[in-house]
């Protein structure tokens, strides 16, 4: 905006500036509020106290902040259509960015408009003006009721709070007004539909924002009760579950999209309502600080938030894993300012860990060009040596309620995800994700060093969506979107999940295919330097071919395959016992205008297959003659069984057997032989000091009473289980567990001394 109209809308706003000046003050503005306003600002915006505008790279984003919020300032041009001639309306998600970004450099130092009357008027203005045309309190709410009830109230709200010197009473009142048609105080009363998990937290960060800004004790006192529902475990649809699942939209795994948007709500309620008459004092809100260390930490990989819980938000971008993961470190970092000693020190050394091991993404170069709030926080772990950069944690986590498990041994990680009966094959929404039908076919995600951006660059949009690394399909053609939107793709497999001591793992999937007849069982033993890979029972009558995929990497490197195995160069190998032809395909593949490069490994099971099975070994990192070692001692893992009855494999060297027993039976004989009561999952693993441990679970979360029986001389059972029934010892070990339907499909491990008892 120039000349005339230019001069003119600063004149006007100049007398709002006086209007605002002489107007009576809100309610309570001197007492409550205004330190709320401070607080808000200083822990969303980082300042004052959390860094030095005069140092880099503060100095040079505040700056850029300054020039970008002047650009704004200057090119507004009010008119009904439009208050930037660029973002005609509605525009509900830019213009209330810019208006919010404009707000920021107002209230930050360093930005040449710092508390600058002229644009905290043209905020004012500029949210009046929107008001009236398009966020209306008698508007009529069209498309995404996100961007009516959470997006657009709170970056108008956010910019009223940071530029409240500039608003009157009357441009006050009718942002709440708007804000109250859309956001009423009884869309709090009801924890259903759109209004729980992170959803609910974003409706209680508006009601707060509109408490601020109006003075509001009482709106302020509905903000903090009303996210009380969010805090206990659940055993069915949204929120945490006590194994660390976090569920959204009633079925679809989101610790990466949702989940870390609860996260960054709740640590921001939690800061700034710390010390006020709403401090968050509910007792269940220690959930939220659990979920740390069991719901989030254990899909964040080297700074990146893994794939398998980042529902339909996979595509939107490259990296945005990356970003994902950054935005939990920050979350982490403001709840660590609060949280007990002994997790602040364990998370500031965790997210530490996570940045320095980043470096495809660098945390602190990335969070320095937008969040410096989270960039100052950031460095004072980086800079402070008395913080360790925590390592990756070696374990195994297995999420039988989000059908999800994650292996990490030293060097390597890996990762499955399934459907079950609870949880979606995969979901899509708002256009987004349309092909993500075969995520939940068993894909198996891993990276060994040096892979952290694997899944990040390209990948989503270039990868073929029909062969999925580790997952069992019909090569049938979906239609964009097939089985319905909204995580509305839960097949009827009841046996999904697993049993692990923590350790190892023996992972199941009864598979059901997307709008397809392939049905199927497959197993995933998770070990030290390997995975091994059992399929069974694959039968399909679409008439079209049906595969597993061994592998599919985004990688250009060299494939080596030989009799037996197969290699990679720079990633790993896959051990292929004889019998089974492994197919291998090397294409580019180009989609939105990038190229990416994939090495294609996979087994074909033929057309309307029955019965069909399989055998590989996944080995991460490992190389050439690594692999070739291990093709060439076929004993090293054995296998047990392999049928849509019982799938199992022992591995002597480590003192593992472990069956997934699809239905009640035995598997192996003599040395290791396993009978189970029922179907169940059984690890057992014998620890080389005379004692073993015997770990069981029961995915289907289906079982009264079960009974497991070990061949095995056992001497006494040392350690139990609160489920463990009754004990039976001597020349076998029989075990008897009751009530395994309640505990949502967790592993129950007991501990035994080997030998026989005395007599």
């Amino acid at each position: 905006m120039n000349g005339p109209s230019r001069r003119l809308f600063l004149q006007l706003g100049g007398l709002a500036s006086v209007a605002a000046a002489c107007a009576p003050r809100r309610p309570d503005d001197t007492g409550t509020f205004t330190p709320l306003r401070r607080r808000w600002r200083q822990v969303t915006l980082g300042y004052p106290g959390t860094f030095d505008p005069e140092r880099e790279p503060y100095r040079t984003r505040l700056a850029r902040l300054g020039a970008e919020a002047a650009r704004h300032r200057d090119a507004m041009t009010p008119a009904r259509g439009s208050l930037w001639p660029d973002l005609p309306f509605p525009s509900l998600d830019a213009t209330p960015a810019r208006l919010r970004a404009m707000a920021h450099a107002y209230a930050l130092p360093g930005t040449g408009l710092t508390a600058e009357p002229g644009l905290g008027t043209a905020v004012a203005e500029g949210i009046e003006h929107y008001v009236r045309h398009v966020y209306a309190a008698d508007a009529e709410q069209t498309g995404n009721w996100w961007d009516w009830q959470i997006g657009t109230p709170r970056a108008l709200l956010d910019a009223a709070v940071l530029a409240a010197p500039h608003l009157t009473d009357t441009q006050v009142s009718a942002l709440c007004a708007a804000v109250d048609a859309f956001v009423p105080e009884s869309r709090l009363d009801d924890y259903e539909g759109n209004s729980t998990g992170a959803n609910r937290v974003d409706l209680c960060t508006v009601t707060l924002l509109r408490a601020i800004a109006g003075a509001d004790p009482d709106r302020a006192a509905l903000a903090a009760s009303a996210l009380s529902p969010v805090f206990p475990y659940v055993t069915e649809g949204d929120g945490f579950h006590h194994d660390g699942s976090f569920i959204q939209h009633g079925s679809v795994p989101y610790q990466g999209g949702y989940g870390a948007v609860l996260l960054t709500g709740l640590a921001t309620l939690f800061a700034v309502l710390r010390g006020t008459p709403w401090e968050i004092t509910d007792p269940a809100a220690r959930t939220v600080l659990d979920a740390v260390d069991r719901a989030f930490a254990p899909f964040v990989h080297d700074g990146a938030c893994m794939d398998l819980v980042r529902g339909r938000g996979v595509g939107r971008q490259s990296y945005g894993d990356h970003r994902r993961g950054r935005e939990i470190a920050a979350a982490v970092l403001l709840l660590a300012e609060t949280a007990p000693d002994a997790e602040r020190a364990r998370w500031r050394a965790m997210v530490k860990g996570w940045a320095v091991r980043d470096t495809a993404k660098p945390m602190p170069g990335v969070a320095a060009q937008g969040d410096l709030a989270f960039h100052a926080r950031l460095s004072a772990v980086l800079d402070d040596a008395t913080v360790p950069a925590a390592a990756e944690p070696v374990g195994h986590r297995l999420f039988p309620m989000s059908a999800r498990a994650v292996h990490r041994r030293p060097g390597w990680c890996a990762a499955v995800s399934m459907a079950s009966s609870r949880v979606a094959h995969y979901e899509h929404g708002n256009g987004e994700n349309l092909r993500g039908w075969h995520t939940g076919s068993g894909m198996l995600y891993w990276w060994a060093r040096g892979h952290g951006d694997h899944y990040s660059d390209a990948f989503w949009p270039t990868v073929d969506p029909y062969r999925l690394p580790g997952t069992t399909v019909s090569t049938r053609r979906l239609p964009d979107g097939a089985g319905g939107a909204w995580g509305d793709t839960r097949p009827p497999a009841e046996w999904v999940g697993g049993a692990t001591d923590g350790v190892y793992a023996a992972v199941g999937q009864h598979l059901f295919g997307v709008e397809s007849t392939l049905e199927a069982f497959k197993s995933w033993f998770f070990l030290d330097d390997a995975v091994v890979c059992l399929g069974a029972g694959i039968t399909c009558r679409d008439g079209v071919p049906v595969e597993t995929v061994v592998d599919n990497r985004r990688t250009g490197a060299r494939l080596t395959v030989a009799t037996g195995w197969a290699h990679l160069d720079g990633h790993g190998g896959y051990v292929v016992p004889a019998g089974q032809a492994l197919r291998t395909l090397r294409e580019d593949r180009t989609a939105a205008g990038v190229t990416r490069a994939y090495a294609t490994l996979w087994l074909d099971h033929g057309v309307r297959p029955s019965g069909a099975g399989y055998v590989y070994l996944l080995m991460p990192g490992a190389g050439p003659a690594e692999t070739a070692a291990r093709a060439a001692d076929p004993g090293w893992a054995r296998v047990l069984a392999n049928t849509p009855a019982q799938q199992g494999v022992e591995v002597r060297s480590l003192g593992v057997t472990a069956v997934n027993f699809w239905t009640g039976g035995r598997a192996g004989g003599g040395v290791g032989g396993l009978t189970a009561s029922d179907a169940c999952a059984v690890l057992v693993r014998d620890l080389g000091d005379g004692t073993a441990t015997v770990t069981v679970a029961d995915p289907r979360c289906a079982l009264d009473g079960l009974t497991v029986t070990w061949d095995r001389p056992v001497a006494a059972v040392t350690r139990g289980h609160p489920l463990l029934d009754r004990a039976e010892t001597g020349a076998r070990l029989t075990l008897t567990f009751a009530g395994t339907a309640g505990h949502e499909g967790a592993s129950c491990t007991v501990t035994v001394r080997l030998g026989a008892a005395a007599a």
